[in-house]
């Protein structure tokens, strides 16, 4: 999301003329798009203005945008510790930024406008045309914003609470988008199987953007209490669905999921996977989960490792928590950073050993790779279960969908050869 959204400032800046640099000593303007879902993301951002204080040239406009300034008093902090910040803006208003850059260059004055909602900004929330940048991959925002109030999470307090884009418009934007090539879109919101729009939901969206033009349709993020048996049936019949899912557990400790708010309980998340695996047997999955929230026992922690070994999963992406001034789980009682470290060093090696081995029951099976890089002959890209493949060819091109055969797997690394 934060890559997509940097594409849109980039097609903001291209709109009015300006091209991309490599230098920020050459730079006209330059942009820090900032995130806060961790406490040390902001940290950087002071270390980035410190070093772009020096280097920027004279009459460089500097610009900091994003989810960082949107919390509250962050952008009068800002204001002080780093004054020769030229312009200050939230997440609301940053469609606004080229207008904003307009009225600096006009006035010479410094600008720090912080909206509370969309409303504030006049016509509302508008989509960009992005400048991308992500290859074979476009992005494509049906939704903005959540609902669910995570107790570690920052999101619904800088983000704002779930707006749906109209389905036409989605539709309209990957319809364009593979007009011009793209072979792979990933629909983006914080929660995708919330989306609702008039009488539509997201099943409804899927169905909706099915197609016989060969491409890869991909979502995230998806919340486990709002997938539906409906999904996975849509996901087996689809002509362009990834046979994929991500679907973040965070925790497999039934009083640490409700500590988190996260609505619903380890017995729930395992029957969804089965319903999952029963539709679609192969289907890859990924998720994500957090260790050392606060409280958190070794009991708690050894559900965790329970869970990740029942469900193997074909990727993890493992996190030590880490604490984010603002949200309710910031005042509770905190766990050693040693004892956090301990444990994801644990979890760790148990999914590493998952991989492998998931990856070795592989070997033999011929899967539809998208080609996304290629380095003389050797070629890489995903299977329609997002499994990284690498394969000789000397015909095949970015962007092609090639038959391989998986020959051998080295940890979890597949390389295969054309069928």
């Amino acid at each position: 999301m934060n890559v997509h959204e940097s594409e849109k400032i980039a097609g903001i800046l291209r709109s009015r003329g300006y091209e991309s640099c490599d230098n920020v000593g050459d730079a006209d303007i330059i942009v820090l798009n900032t995130c806060c879902v961790r406490e040390t993301a902001e940290t950087k951002i002071y270390g980035h203005l410190g070093r772009i204080k020096s280097q920027k040239k004279q009459g460089a406009i500097l610009i900091v945008c994003g989810c960082m300034t949107q919390q509250p008093f962050a952008a009068e902090k800002l204001a002080k510790r780093c004054p020769f910040v030229d312009i200050t803006i939230g997440t609301f208003n940053q469609f606004l930024l080229g207008e904003y850059i307009d009225k600096f260059i006009h006035t010479g004055t410094k600008i720090i406008d912080i909206k509370q909602s969309e409303k504030e900004c006049g016509e509302g929330e508008a989509e960009v045309i992005p400048y991308r940048t992500s290859g074979i991959n476009a992005w494509v925002n049906i939704m903005y914003g959540c609902n669910n109030f995570c107790t570690y999470c920052i999101v619904p307090y800088v983000r704002g609470r779930e707006r749906c884009r109209p389905m036409e418009d989605i539709v309209k934007d990957v319809d364009g988008l593979l007009k011009s090539g793209y072979k792979q879109i990933t629909l983006l919101g914080q929660n995708v199987n919330s989306y609702k729009y008039m009488d539509k939901d997201f099943v409804g969206l899927l169905k909706e953007l099915d197609s016989d033009e060969r491409y890869r349709l991909k979502f995230m993020t998806s919340h486990p209490k709002d997938i539906s048996p409906d999904l996975a049936t849509v996901m087996a019949n689809s002509k362009v669905l990834s046979r994929y899912l991500h679907l973040p557990v965070q925790s497999g400790s039934d009083r640490i999921l409700q500590a988190m708010n996260r609505h619903y309980d380890r017995n729930e998340y395992f029957a969804k996977i089965d319903a999952l695996r029963h539709v679609i047997p192969d289907i890859g999955l990924s998720s994500d989960v957090m260790v050392g929230f606060p409280t958190e026992t070794e009991d708690d922690f050894l559900q965790t490792l329970d869970l990740v070994e029942r469900v193997g999963y074909n990727n993890l992406f493992m996190f030590i928590y880490s604490r984010r001034s603002g949200t309710p789980a910031d005042k509770m009682p905190q766990l050693e950073y040693s004892v956090k470290q301990e444990r994801i060093d644990r979890l760790i090696k148990r999914q590493f050993k998952i991989s492998k081995e998931l990856a070795l029951k592989s070997v033999g099976k011929t899967v539809t790779v998208l080609v996304s890089e290629k380095n003389g002959n050797r070629c890489f890209g995903k299977s329609e279960t997002d499994a990284a493949l690498s394969f000789e060819s000397d015909s095949a091109a970015i962007g092609d969908f090639v038959k391989v055969k998986i020959k051998s797997a080295v940890n979890a690394n597949l390389t295969g050869e054309v069928v």
